[in-house]
């Protein structure tokens, strides 16, 4: 049975859905520039969360969202909006900053051979949702507006600072969010945003007669409410979205529905680099394109991920990357010697399975894999489950190869050194390595 770390409980629980089908939420990017290597470790992580429910055989229905409208540069409530930003940056639109980076990150997405979400849920396709949800909570007695806009009173909502374990009566305006003399509370929040005369911005709808936009957490509780109903099984995100973002979706659907949100939440911890935060300013912010360039594929970096575990700290080096760039050639080169003869299954992979059902334990998933024969089918599984195309990038060689490799052995046994090197100097430019046992030559690949 799967087990997961349930932030909302601070505990180990047996998951249990509510129904056959499981609802997942993961909250996505803002999409102002490329995705960092850091933004997209959450999706590795949350790509094993899915891939180990359909092992299971549970299905699954999942949403990301895409933030395209709404996110200010802090989570205050004042600031500019991030695609704004963006635009200014690159001389473009909001909408072309918006749609360049939601195909920026759809592609590196795929290329971390990521599951699809069922939807693709683009902030800016629910703005008459926001509004509908904004008006429930007004009328259920939550909001109240200001010169801003419309807020989110928190001392309404008894339950507000449980999920995060807020003391409330410690903070200190200006140490959470934005502070204003119209605001009755320092915890309350903005659910919809006016835009005053001459405010650059250039996403705006009109809401009670002025234009304006939704607050950045409310899409993410109207996208769930629309797309698959509360209270869904599974909500996942970094640890950074505790204490205010997921705190305030929350706190938003109980105020829409008086339901709970999610069941479950699952929160993945931050890496740094070098030692160091994430930081443009420390020029670490390495894109995988840039991962690409240095000779490694997304997918090693996708291996290094899983080489750890979601609620660890990680710090990520050139040389922690190389590890497990030769790691999963390892596993690769095991693959290939499925084809050269037959490699007996120790039975492992239901240890395997079993360790990433205790709280998608990867790390030790790996450390059995590195240790147990497995056979092709047991190969498939391993890469049905983690998802490193480790047999589409290791296919077996062609019959022209295996010739040469034949034409080599004949050369040794004649003693025929320079045509044996020279064949094997071939089968290298070709990618192939061959080695020399006691059991006769076996071939690998060198990358």
């Amino acid at each position: 049975m799967l087990k997961i770390y349930n932030t909302a409980s601070r505990k180990l629980e047996d998951f249990k859905p509510l129904s056959e089908v499981v609802k997942i939420y993961t909250c996505g990017p803002t999409v102002y520039n490329y995705a960092h290597i850091g933004n997209l470790t959450a999706y590795i992580y949350w790509d094993l969360l899915v891939r180990t429910l359909r092992l299971n055989n549970y299905k699954v229905r999942r949403v990301l969202n895409l933030t395209d409208v709404g996110h200010l540069a802090s989570d205050a409530d004042e600031g500019e909006d991030k695609l704004e930003k963006g635009a200014e940056r690159e001389g473009k639109t909001v909408y072309e900053i918006a749609d360049e980076y939601i195909a920026a990150f759809k592609k590196d997405y795929r290329s971390l051979d990521l599951t699809e979400p069922d939807v693709w849920a683009r902030a800016t396709n629910y703005i008459d949702d926001d509004i509908v949800a904004v008006n429930a909570m007004t009328k259920n007695g939550f909001t109240y507006e200001t010169s801003d806009g419309v807020y989110y009173d928190t001392a309404k909502f008894e339950h507000y600072a449980n999920f995060a374990q807020l003391d409330l009566a410690g903070l200190k305006a200006g140490a959470r969010v934005g502070f204003s003399d119209e605001k009755h509370n320092v915890s309350d929040f903005a659910v919809w945003k006016f835009i005053h005369p001459g405010e650059k911005h250039a996403m705006r709808w009109d809401y009670l007669g002025r234009p304006g936009y939704p607050g950045w957490h409310l899409e993410c509780a109207t996208i769930i409410h629309k797309e698959l109903g509360e209270p869904i099984d599974i909500h996942t995100g970094g640890v950074d979205h505790i204490p205010i973002h997921h705190t305030n979706e929350i706190a938003e659907t109980f105020a829409m529905t008086k339901k709970t949100l999610s069941r479950y939440w699952l929160h993945c911890n931050f890496i740094t680099i070098d030692g160091e935060k994430i930081s443009k300013s420390l020029g670490n912010t390495y894109t995988l394109a840039e991962l690409s360039e240095k000779g490694f594929s997304p997918l090693d970096y996708k291996m290094w991920v899983l080489s750890g575990h979601f609620q660890g700290t990680r710090n990520f080096t050139f040389e922690s990357l190389e590890a497990a760039k030769t790691r999963r050639l390892n596993w690769r080169n095991r693959i290939a010697l499925c084809y050269q003869k037959d490699v007996p299954s120790d039975g492992k992979f239901d240890e395997i399975l079993a360790a990433v059902n205790n709280n998608l334990n990867s790390p030790e998933a790996f450390a059995i894999i590195d240790n147990a024969s497995l056979s092709l089918d047991d190969w498939q599984k391993v890469d049905q489950l983690f998802g490193l195309k480790l047999l589409d990038e290791t296919p077996d060689i062609s019959p022209e190869q295996y010739d040469l490799i034949r034409k080599r052995e004949v050369a040794r046994a004649k003693k025929d050194f320079a045509g044996s090197d020279e064949i094997r100097d071939s089968l290298a430019e070709q990618g192939i390595a061959v080695r020399d046992t006691a059991d006769g030559t076996v071939w690998e690949y060198l990358e």
